[in-house]
């Protein structure tokens, strides 16, 4: 009962602080007394710090108290298709230092966790430097996950399964590691510090190489017996479309991921449809990317403007889905083809708005996340930080 009331008593004070004794009282309905035990044991870790004196409501000024931001510090990694980041953060999840590395193509699960580990270490040794403990590593890994015992079970993009993952990175580095999917670590990092934050009904929805959905319900992340909620790229919009990675067709993600945007026009530019892009490449379709369409949408090219307005709809009609069929309040989007504006964002709106029944199409919001690419290693990040400040 003492841990959970500490941890109750640390995550109101990150939540709240500056905050007073007497106000963290009120709100956990604590007594006075073990509210100030509780504390001093964590002034005493170095947990907490007393800031300064509040307002007075009659007696003598309040002393605050708040995080000690430098108490600890975390890494956070996220392992997308080709790349292992990672990011070391302090307790109020701002970025201290960064590091990343590329995949090998084609990897062994032991030349994978190599680079995993290669990161890590890198990271560890500039903490060990600046002298602050280590709390602990989260990894945010795609493709499907077991968190309960930390394993990849199946990593789609490296071809590689049943890896791991926490019982090497324990082993190697000695603090406690905690693995998750990708998707639902970018939830996590958003319900903290970006646009879920408040929001116990929210869905955060990453496109990149594949589509992926974190979704909080009742202030909870949405895990699934097999751990596969949030599949939203593998939800049919056509039955008649293109074979997806996953064997099926007419997947979302067969339609609206990076690489399938890329192919669209790849293949329309093959047969012939007019755009500035044709000079560019000069026949190399094959090196067409999501920026290039990007920034010849923004010169007035129409051809790169109805890929991206025709992406917003696919992602729109899977949206839409998830509105009908979850209600979030809000929908966050993360990915590299939301740097295209409102080139994709007007026809995604517009979509789930027309696809949606009303009452839930009236309540819902669509944002892009403001975390940006850090979204991953914050996220990761914050899998420890969670361990922490909210245990149970």
């Amino acid at each position: 009962m003492k841990s959970i009331n500490k941890s109750t008593i640390l995550n109101i004070i990150r939540f709240h602080g500056p905050i007073s004794r007497v106000e963290i009282a009120k709100m956990t309905k604590l007594t006075p007394p073990t509210v100030t035990n509780i504390v001093g044991e964590l002034i005493e870790s170095g947990i907490v710090l007393e800031q300064k004196r509040g307002e007075s409501t009659g007696g003598r000024k309040p002393i605050l108290l708040t995080i000690n931001q430098s108490a600890f510090q975390v890494i956070g990694v996220y392992v997308s298709a080709h790349r292992v980041r990672g990011a070391v953060c302090n307790l109020n999840g701002r970025v201290v230092e960064e590091s990343e590395r590329p995949i090998p193509p084609n990897p062994t699960a032991e030349q994978f966790l190599q680079t995993v580990q290669e990161v890590i270490q890198r990271l560890a040794t500039g903490i060990q430097q600046r002298q602050i403990p280590l709390l602990g590593i989260g990894v945010g890994m795609h493709g499907l996950v077991d968190p309960d015992q930390g394993i990849s079970l199946f990593a789609p993009n490296l071809a590689l399964s049943d890896i791991p993952l926490r019982a090497v990175l324990e082993e190697r580095f000695d603090v406690p590691v905690t693995v998750e999917n990708d998707v639902r670590a970018m939830a996590l990092a958003e319900s903290w510090f970006g646009q879920g934050r408040s929001l116990a009904d929210f869905i955060c929805v990453h496109v990149g190489s594949g589509i992926g959905a974190g979704i909080f319900s009742a202030g909870s992340l949405v895990h699934g017996p097999s751990f596969t909620a949030g599949e939203v790229g593998h939800t049919m919009i056509d039955a008649a479309g293109p074979r997806c990675s996953c064997g099926n067709t007419g997947c979302l993600e067969a339609f609206a991921s990076g690489p399938a945007m890329e192919r669209r026009a790849q293949e329309k530019l093959r047969h012939g449809s007019h755009s500035l892009l044709r000079e560019q490449l000069q026949g190399e379709w094959e090196k067409l990317s999501g920026s290039d369409l990007t920034v010849a949408a923004q010169a007035g090219d129409d051809f790169a403007q109805k890929i991206l307005a025709d992406t917003g709809r696919y992602l729109g009609i899977g949206l839409a889905n998830l509105v009908n069929l979850l209600n979030p309040r809000r929908i966050i989007l993360n990915g590299g083809v939301f740097a295209a504006g409102d080139y994709v964002l007007d026809s995604l709106k517009k979509t789930v708005h027309e696809r949606s029944l009303t009452l839930p199409a009236a309540d819902v919001t669509i944002v892009v996340s403001d975390l940006g690419k850090r979204a991953g290693t914050i996220g990761a990040s914050t899998l420890v930080l969670k361990k922490m400040f909210q245990p149970q």
